[in-house]
């Protein structure tokens, strides 16, 4: 049985973030994989849709300027023959201030030939943008 290719690119994914070291990963994604993370691309510029190798890799890059991965647990997982879905929670230390944070996401994606074709990141935004202002964000009530 071969590894699936989620392992092979989650592996690389984070060398490439942690150890700034992208060569593995640039050879796991298709020259025009189409990656998107939903968020607040106003604090997070990184966020958003790209397509092509070397936009995702600025994106990994950018990532790399301003966090840091100490942990990732995937709470659940979902493997196809050539797709991938998973709940994580990332612990993840902000470069900029040293402020710790924790981060849950779900991604969703798809592989060709063991290279990263489509990805999806759904990002729990509110808790992250409280997390990243130092404050809890009081919104109004709704009506009933």
């Amino acid at each position: 049985m071969t590894e699936h290719s989620l392992w092979r690119f989650s592996r690389a994914l984070h060398r490439a973030i942690n150890e700034r070291q992208p060569v593995d990963l640039e050879t796991l994604l298709d020259e025009e994989v189409d990656w998107a993370i939903y968020g607040p691309i106003d604090m997070y510029p990184f966020f958003g849709q790209r397509r092509g190798k070397a936009a995702v890799m600025e994106v990994i890059r950018q990532i790399a300027d301003n966090f840091r991965v100490h942990r990732f647990i995937r709470e659940s997982i979902m493997l196809g023959v050539d797709t991938a879905a998973s709940m994580m929670r990332y612990s993840l230390t902000a470069l900029d201030s040293n402020k710790p944070i924790t981060l849950r996401i779900a991604h969703f994606a798809q592989f060709r030939a063991g290279r990263l074709t489509n990805l999806r990141v759904l990002v729990d935004t509110f808790d992250l943008v409280e997390q990243t202002v130092g404050y809890p964000i009081h919104l109004p009530r709704m009506a009933v």
